[in-house]
């Protein structure tokens, strides 16, 4: 495993927040026919940035910078009133 570079892991915890903010906007602004394959799209490309962050830290620590991640881009787009 290499040692952590934090701009790179800076840059996936961004793409994952842009990718969940991505699936929440669906919501709002996309027909009802393609949610689920939106949704599937964004999930996939969490799931790769998973993979990234695994060649900097361990798995156990991948999961929780996600899952955190997530948890930050949620309570952004509740304070900013894109709760759909």
């Amino acid at each position: 495993m290499e040692t952590i570079n934090k701009s790179e892991v800076a840059r996936i915890r961004e793409q994952i927040a842009l990718e969940y903010q991505a699936s929440q906007r669906m919501f709002s602004d996309f027909t009802p026919t393609a949610k689920h394959q939106y949704i599937t799209k964004r999930q996939e490309n969490i799931a790769v940035c998973f993979q990234e962050l695994q060649q900097y830290m361990t798995p156990a620590e991948a999961v929780a910078i996600v899952a955190q991640t997530l948890k930050d881009a949620q309570m952004f787009a509740s304070a900013s009133g894109n709760t759909s």
